[in-house]
């Protein structure tokens, strides 16, 4: 079986927006990959102009909220690094049995990478010259600068829920059969090595 791949456009956010930006990349897309009866729950984001669906899964919401700090903290750890995080599914298929063993195997079908460029805000600060010292005024253009930056975070974030829809509505072959009383893939979220 072929693993489809999705890598969605990289987002530069600041540290801040770093929670609300996975949970709306990552719920979008269980939400559209949820199976069975789900319970849609909207959520406004608090940061940007946009509303996305949740599975109005508690225990499901948790295991992300749980991963996201985890990225977190790494990006704590390694700042000014670009991060990745993964969502992958799969199905879970038996092993030939052996002397041994009687195991069973991951086959992942899909992943899709959330790619984000972490930055740092840069500290208001006096600059000085060796004659004078003028003060930098964090006033209307540090505003609007702010405000620009944060109209540029959103519609990149747009850009990537579309491109989340594009990808499940565009590659559907590849999503293997459904077993009964099933709500949710199986799946897992990970941070490829080279960011741990």
């Amino acid at each position: 079986m072929n693993c489809e791949v999705c890598q969605l456009k990289e987002l530069e956010v600041e540290h801040f927006e770093i929670r609300e930006v996975l949970r709306c990349i990552l719920h979008t897309i269980v939400f559209h990959r949820a199976l069975g009866l789900v319970r849609p729950k909207d959520v406004d984001l608090e940061l940007f102009e946009i509303t996305y669906v949740q599975c109005g899964d508690v225990e499901l919401e948790k295991k992300i909220d749980e991963k996201i700090d985890q990225f977190i903290s790494w990006v704590e750890k390694h700042p000014n690094k670009k991060s990745q995080i993964c969502l992958s599914f799969y199905e879970v298929k038996s092993k030939q049995p052996s002397w041994f063993t009687n195991k069973t195997e991951r086959l992942y079908w899909e992943q899709w990478y959330a790619n984000l460029n972490v930055t740092q805000q840069p500290k208001q600060h006096s600059s000085k010259s060796h004659l004078t010292k003028v003060v930098v005024d964090p006033g209307e253009s540090a505003n609007e600068e702010r405000s620009s930056r944060r109209a540029m975070v959103e519609a990149s974030l747009r850009e990537v829920l579309f491109q989340i829809i594009k990808f499940v509505n565009e590659k559907k072959d590849h999503v293997p059969p459904i077993s009964e009383g099933v709500i949710y893939f199986p799946y897992e979220i990970t941070m490829p090595r080279k960011f741990q």
